[in-house]
């Protein structure tokens, strides 16, 4: 018989908290972050009767077809955009959207601004330079906080995903030492299978999809 979703969610907080106090952190100051991307509204709401509060997207349509149905849950949900995203899907997002993770560009920037006004954001940072990521340069970061600071924007942190087949800990701590440079509280690094490497590193946030949920379906005729 396969795990619940409860029983899913009780092995990551063990895994979260093992992983903290191994370097002697609250295990109490990382979020976790469920990503539910291509996940049926059924078992994101199991996870949401569970105890999560805090859902990840990286589509705008699965957020925007996900958010009402959740909402009639009655219980409490703050919607993370972590995907890469385009303008013209802002103002459909903002109603929604607690914090927009993968701010990396200027234009973006600006375009959350002048929708949703003093809005909370990462600045999303490509790491190791892939370029079939998002984000923007590591030397690039001081400079797109500041923009995102004139537009009035609240940057919370960095947002950063680390290359596959790569050192996750050594990416991480990267990012970590440009959190701290830059005097950010948030650090969104770490997912299902290198979460202990990011708390490790100092992740405030940790995404989580298939140790949560299992092995994603593919998502058939959703858009990015």
């Amino acid at each position: 018989m396969s795990p619940t979703t409860a029983q899913r969610l009780a092995v990551i907080r063990q895994r979260i908290s093992d992983a903290a106090r191994a370097v002697g952190r609250d295990p109490q100051s990382i979020r976790l972050v469920a990503v539910s991307k291509t996940v049926p509204a059924e078992r994101v709401r199991e996870a949401l009767a569970a105890g999560v509060v805090d859902l990840g997207e990286n589509r705008a349509q699965e957020l925007l077809a996900k958010a009402p149905v959740l909402a009639g849950a009655g219980l409490p949900v703050r919607w993370h955009f972590i995907g890469r995203l385009q303008r013209n899907k802002v103002r459909a997002l903002a109603p929604h959207v607690t914090l927009w993770q993968s701010v990396d560009r200027a234009e973006l920037a600006a375009e959350i601004a002048r929708v949703a006004p003093g809005a909370a954001v990462l600045v999303q940072v490509n790491i190791d330079r892939e370029a079939s990521k998002g984000g923007c340069d590591p030397e690039a970061a001081a400079a797109l906080v500041a923009r995102c600071r004139d537009t009035g924007l609240d940057v919370r942190g960095l947002m950063a995903v680390p290359s596959l087949g790569g050192d996750p800990g050594a990416a991480f701590r990267r990012v970590r030492g440009l959190v701290d440079d830059l005097g950010l509280p948030e650090c969104s690094i770490g997912m299902s299978g290198d979460l202990e490497a990011a708390v490790a590193a100092g992740s405030t946030m940790v995404r989580i999809g298939r140790a949560l949920f299992g092995e994603r379906p593919p998502a058939v005729g959703v858009p990015e």
